[in-house]
């Protein structure tokens, strides 16, 4: 009885031992996946922000960009000033005679614990390279 105890306690640390790195694998790539989506939503309400400000007849590409990476630092995006961001001002709308402003906004985006555990993993595959641009726009209706 005393033996069978004993390999049972040894399966029960070898279970423990598989498990445990999987689990907290994945709820570090839970939490990653939610820092991923959470830049994506700041970038597509700074690309907004900065429609709002390219609709305006006097408004220049220079408060645009101010207005979209102003927007970033708030949200508490690092390194929001090394986003690039595009301004088009005479696109087509709908197909009719009035224009719009399309915003687009690119910013570096790497997964700060997952890559270097997927380059652990598997060193020579792309797998672990990450995200290196997300990227958001927005349309608007130009003032006339």
């Amino acid at each position: 009885m005393m033996k069978r105890l004993k390999n049972q306690r040894g399966a029960a640390l070898l279970e423990t031992a598989i498990t445990i790195p999987i689990v907290l694998l994945i709820t570090v790539g839970v939490f990653e996946f939610g820092r991923a989506y959470q830049t994506w939503q700041v970038l597509t309400n700074a690309a907004r922000e900065g429609a709002r400000v390219s609709v305006l007849a006097e408004s220049t590409d220079a408060q645009v960009t101010a207005a979209v990476k102003s927007y970033m630092q708030s949200g508490k995006l690092p390194g929001a000033t090394s986003a690039v961001v595009t301004v088009e001002r005479v696109v087509p709308f709908n197909g009719g005679t009035s224009t719009a402003s399309r915003i687009t906004v690119a910013y570096p985006f790497n997964f700060t614990v997952l890559n270097p555990v997927m380059r652990l993993v598997s060193k020579g595959s792309n797998v672990g390279k990450g995200i290196t641009t997300m990227s958001s726009s927005a349309l608007m209706r130009n003032e006339s």
